[in-house]
């Protein structure tokens, strides 16, 4: 077969469905030319339907009103008006891009040429043709093709026009307008040209690929595709290892979809007046003349509900109309005294939270157990060795007592500070202050507290609470505080108890 007979044969066969589908059907052509019914095509590609005895037609020609254009489907959104539709047709044609393999088996062996008449294929080269679909569903439809993809030999730079005819399966997310979809299939990648570039062959070929449509409005759509062709390497034990890439873009006309007729609109002749045009008649209309809003709420009073809040509560059911709010009655959740705990997990609603370290999330007032407040601010009994950050056996009583006291209050939150004199280099205070911190953490931790309850901080010489001239000062000066950790107001200042850690050193 060569390359004009193939043409002609593939067109012929890709316009035979649409010779068919333009002839009315059976009984109709008469109807028509008597003027019983009749369809016609605008600009824009939607039908409108005409008749000379049809009721709705006479009566809309009798009060000067225009027959609905029923094909428009204008009360639906674009991404979902056109989406496909079972026993629709499908007829176009495509053009894009066809990279052959480099090895490609698509040649007319002859072993008295070298390589036996093989010869490379230029790249890229365009491609051409026309398919035929019907789709019985949807999702699912078959599909014929026949193109052609004119190229040329590399070395003889002559001329050679390869050729495919194929069909395949579709499956695709018929859901909306823009409807994405794959293709499996198969057929056949032949060549038409003279010896002197590759002969004739034909080979067997399977596709794969996807792609999405845009269905423009009733009658086109464009088309866009990526597939890998599969036939067969040079070489005769090669089959189907070959890949040649193909991306197409196509235009089709979308054939087959059914009519959708509105319902008529009432005749103000007779009967009850809607003057909102809501649909929903004077006498049932409690707003006559402001439309509903059809929003699954209170759709049959007539009214439209409005949402000034913007909280998602219509006005009706909203208990704070004015304030965005919450489930369930559409109010904000209130802080009645300020104090940032909302009411619902307030015990105290009136009375603002102390935020003091002690029970902060209860919401009410409340002042440190004195048995905390003795553990606040300098510390008294707790001393180190000479320069050194190891606690001395005469601190462990105190520090016993407030692993009892952190025991007792376990939502008690504490910040262990380490305070040196200014004898030394102030690098070398800084370490042995936070060494000191994390030494009293450590034996806290070490009897059953929590380390995340506790934080460490080390001041050196930085924050003198005495004079660093005298030796009473410098030991006063040498200390460890605890601090409470406070809620939602920080940290909180504890009194400064003046009580040295006598006999540490620097």
């Amino acid at each position: 077969m060569n390359v004009q007979q193939f043409g002609f044969a593939c067109g012929l066969g890709l316009m035979w469905p649409s010779l068919a589908l333009a002839g009315p059907p059976d009984g109709q052509g008469d109807a028509a030319a008597s003027g019983e019914a009749s369809l016609t095509v605008d600009s824009d590609g939607t039908a409108e339907a005409a008749s000379d005895t049809n009721v709705q037609g006479d009566a809309a020609a009798d009060s000067g009103e225009r027959v609905p254009k029923y094909n428009r489907r204008k009360d639906q959104k674009w991404i979902k008006r056109w989406a496909p539709e079972r026993n629709m047709i499908e007829l176009g044609v495509y053009g894009g891009l066809f990279l052959f393999n480099a090895d490609h088996e698509l040649f007319e062996p002859d072993f008295e040429l070298e390589r036996q008449g093989f010869q490379r294929l230029r790249q890229p080269n365009a491609t051409i043709g026309g398919r035929f679909g019907y789709y019985p569903l949807r999702f699912f439809g078959l599909e014929v093709e026949g193109g052609a993809i004119p190229s040329r030999v590399e070395a003889a730079d002559i001329g050679v026009v390869p050729f495919t005819v194929r069909g395949h399966v579709i499956a695709q997310l018929g859901l909306w307008s823009v409807t994405p979809f794959v293709v499996v299939g198969g057929g056949m990648l032949g060549v038409n040209s003279e010896r002197a570039a590759l002969g004739n062959d034909i080979d067997p070929a399977l596709h794969f690929g996807g792609g999405v449509k845009f269905f423009l409005n009733r009658w086109l759509m464009l088309r866009l595709d990526v597939r890998d062709v599969v036939s067969h390497k040079r070489g005769a034990q090669n089959t189907f290892i070959s890949h040649n890439l193909e991306a197409t873009l196509g235009l089709s006309v979308t054939l087959n979809r059914k009519n959708e007729r509105p319902t008529p609109t009432p005749q103000p002749v007779a009967g009850p007046i809607d003057s909102d045009g809501d649909g929903i008649f004077d006498p049932d209309d409690a707003c006559v003349n402001e439309p509903e809003t059809f929003n699954d709420f209170e759709d049959e009073d007539g009214c439209p509900e409005s949402d000034r809040d913007g909280d998602g509560f219509w006005d009706s059911q909203d208990s704070c109309p004015d304030e965005a709010g919450v489930d369930p009655d559409g109010c904000p959740i209130r802080d009645t005294d300020g104090d940032g705990i909302l009411d619902p997990d307030d015990a105290c609603v009136d009375e603002p939270e102390t935020f003091n370290g002690f029970e902060d999330s209860d919401g009410c007032p409340d002042e440190l157990p004195e048995a905390i407040q003795k553990f606040t601010g300098t510390i008294a009994g707790i001393t180190f060795d000479t320069n050194k950050a190891t606690i001395r056996r005469s601190s462990l009583p105190t520090l016993d007592e407030a692993v009892k006291i952190l025991k007792e209050y376990p939502d008690v939150r504490i910040e262990i500070a380490g305070h040196t004199d200014d004898r030394g280099k102030r690098d070398h205070n800084l370490n042995l202050s936070r060494e000191r911190a994390e030494a009293v953490k450590s034996y806290l931790s070490g009897m059953g507290i929590a380390e995340d309850r506790i934080s460490t901080a080390g001041f050196g010489p930085d924050v003198p609470i005495d004079t660093n001239d005298t030796r009473a000062g410098r030991a006063n000066n040498r200390r460890i505080e605890f601090r409470i950790q406070g809620g939602a107001s920080g940290n909180q200042e504890m009194p400064q108890v003046e009580a040295p850690t006598t006999g540490d050193g620097g």
